[in-house]
Parts: C-alpha cells; structure tokens; sequence
C-alpha cells in the first residue's frame, strides 16, 4: 500500500520488532518517523490513510531515547577549557566520536578558567542540531569560578573568583557573553549569589549548586532564588551531616516551592560515587537524578597525563588525578557505561537505567517535549540497545548516525 502524500512528501520509516522506552515502560509497539519526528501511527492511518515506506525489524532490540549528557569536560584528546585554534574541530570530533556511546545532545563544560579562556571559547560554542556530523550542542556549561576554594576540587584556585560590586555584571565581564549558555554551576554561600542567581534564571539559564561549602538553608534559599540542580552529589560538596545535611539534604527538603522540582547530577562510574550512595540518592529523591560522566580529555585515550583546563591530570585505570595529587578531577567513564553500572549498583529497572539519562536531563533543561522521550511530534533521537543495555546503534533526526560494527542484534 503506498503512501499517502498529502500531508508530507518525506518517507516513513516503520521499526518493527521492538520494545520502546515510553511512558515510563518498555512496550510492544513499532516506532514510526517521519522528517526527523516521532509519527503517531493512529493519525497516520486514519487521517493521513498512509503506510510505511521503509520497514527496519529491530531483531526483538530495545528503542530509547537518546542520552543527553549535561556535563562532559572533553573526550579523545580534546579539552574544551583549552582556548585553541582549532577548538571547533575539536568539539566536532567529541560530538562525533559520543555517538557510540549513545549521547545524541550534550552540554560541553568549561572547569574554572580565567576570563581570556572564556571570552576566546564560548564564541565558537553554538547550539546546534545533531546528525551524522555528531552529537547535538544544547549550550555551555560553565562550572566555576565562583566556587568555594575549600570545595575547590580540581578547579585552580589562582582563577577562582568572587562576586564583587557589580555581582552579576561580574558574571557578565568574566564570562564575556551568555549567548549560549545553558548551565551555571556557582557556590550558593557566595555574597550577592542570590541576585546573580534570579538574573541568570530570568534569562533562562539553568543554576546549578556546587563545588560549595553552603549549608542546607543557604541551599534552600538558592532554590527558592530559582536554582535546580546540583553539581556531582556528594563530590565537592560538604559531606552529609545529621545536623546539618548541606546541599545534600535539598533531595528530602520541604522548603523547596510547590511544583518545583530539584535535580541532581552523579558520576555512575564506580569510583566517584560508592554504590551504597547511589542507592542512598536514588531511593531518597528517585525523579531527581541525572547521570553525567564528568568526562575528560582523557576519555577514549590510553592511561597517562592529560589536560582539564588549566592543569594536568593523571589516567590510572578509571581513576583521574590531578598529577601528584589523590584529588579526584573528573571520569574517563562514557555514558552508556555509567548507565550500566548505574542499574548495577541501585539494581533499578531498565526503564529507571534509560531515563535517568534521557528524560531527566530533558526535564531539567526544559526541553522534555521535544528531547528523552520517544512521545509523539518529539525528536526521533533515539537508541537501539541490547537487553544488557549495549548499544547497538544511534539515530539523530530519525537517521542512523552509528552502528556497532559487528552486530549483536
């Protein structure tokens, strides 16, 4: 039966033989695209009185959203805190070269860095849409340098900085512009933090808390200020106390505003985070969490010294140091490995694995309708994977941009 071309002369692809990632379940059902969006089937038949062009039977696989990873340093050699000539290829071959880990969109970040590194990176950052050329950009985020210098982490402390007069006029003069900026990560203790924090909201932007010393009324009053993610639970941060539980406590606190919800990244790499936390994050605020790889230049490479912005970091194994140093500075995890051990460690089910990595990134930048889900009029960014959750290919715009080269399904 051929198609009905009154609405739309662009083929349709039918996948067939699937289990797809929606509302919350692994279903029985056939995913339809067309011009790079997910069909409704019903209206297709019924109103459009259309078929499929294309069949591709997806061997009994799993269809989910793409990932979106919303904090990655660099990847393969490239450090996107390093004010570069060739920074643009640099970035393309990150977005690239993610696709295999099944990340369809991504938020490059940029560790603390004096104010030249910014004002030369984040001109040549734009967003943009992904396809067979790589990842799509959502925006920068920028991770210092108004952070704690006790909660320092592997920022470099000689760039840290505090918000004087201007407060967010500082922000505007370090930074140099906000043009494509999608995530601030500042400590909330800070003086002034809260007006910087509501004017960064107002322009859309999301705030994110860490690398901070800040107790749990500090945090509060940052949330309530519009703040809504916290950097790298429990990494950077003061560690949890009865008294007193600082920003971790915002997973369980009753100040935050009605129909506010508050997120929270982790590092599901088996090093940053013990599995016993994971649990811990995940039972206390479950619609919360969204993984992140924290990723570095490094990732990809072989063992050895590498760069995260301003200073020098050592691979050993999983573990990255800042050299001579046991201060942990970001992961050589990818985000299919981080979901794999994420439903390892907190034993979740599958759906719970895929979505902490789609959907709840989407919803904590706002774009869950078009972005980590598979409903209808969405993107058709989406994954095939194995029921080990390997991946086995990747499309963008409901195109096929990876697959694994020697099929396991």
């Amino acid at each position: 039966m051929p198609s009905n071309k009154s609405v739309s002369d662009a083929p349709i692809v039918q996948f067939t033989n699937c289990r797809i990632l929606r509302d919350h379940q692994l279903q029985r059902e056939d995913l339809w695209v067309r011009e790079g969006k997910i069909l409704n089937p019903e209206k297709l038949f019924f109103d459009e009185k259309g078929s499929a062009d294309v069949q591709l039977d997806c061997k009994d696989g799993i269809i989910a959203p793409g990932f979106i990873d919303v904090q990655i340093n660099g990847g393969f050699g490239v450090d996107f805190s390093l004010a570069t000539d060739d920074f643009k290829s640099g970035i393309d071959l990150v977005s690239q070269k993610i696709l295999s880990h099944g990340v369809t969109s991504f938020c490059p970040t940029l560790v603390t860095s004096p104010p030249s590194v910014y004002h030369q990176v984040l001109p040549q950052i734009s967003v943009r849409n992904g396809g067979a050329h790589g990842a799509g950009i959502l925006g920068a985020h920028l991770e210092g340098p108004f952070i704690s210098k006790e909660k320092k982490g592997a920022h470099p402390e000689h760039c840290l900085r505090t918000f004087e007069a201007g407060a967010f006029q500082d922000l505007l003069a370090t930074y140099g512009s906000l043009d494509c900026v999608q995530i601030v990560t500042l400590a909330p203790e800070m003086r002034r933090s809260s007006e910087v924090i509501q004017e960064l909201t107002k322009r859309g932007i999301c705030v994110s808390l860490g690398h901070s010393v800040a107790n749990l009324s500090q945090a509060e009053e940052a949330v309530q200020h519009g703040a809504t993610f916290i950097t790298h639970l429990f990494n950077a941060m003061l560690p949890f106390h009865h008294r007193d539980p600082g920003i971790v406590g915002l997973l369980t606190s009753d100040k935050i505003p009605a129909g506010r919800r508050v997120f929270y990244g982790m590092i599901s790499d088996g090093i940053h985070t013990n599995p016993a936390a994971l649990r811990i994050a995940h039972r206390a605020h479950p619609k919360g969490l969204v993984l992140v790889t924290d990723a570095i230049a490094g990732m990809g490479l072989a063992p050895g010294r590498h760069t995260l912005g301003q200073q020098v970091v050592e691979i050993d194994g999983l573990n990255t140091y800042i050299a001579g140093t046991k201060t942990l500075s970001g992961s050589v995890a990818t985000m299919d490995t981080c979901v794999r051990h994420f439903q390892e460690a907190t034993g979740c089910s599958v759906e719970t694995a895929l979505e902490v990595a789609s959907l709840h990134p989407a919803q904590l930048l706002g774009i869950e309708h078009k972005k980590g889900t598979l409903n209808y009029d969405s993107d058709a960014d989406f994954l095939m994977l194995n029921d080990s959750l390997y991946v086995q290919a990747t499309y963008i715009a409901g195109k096929e941009v990876w697959r694994q080269d020697v099929s396991g399904m």
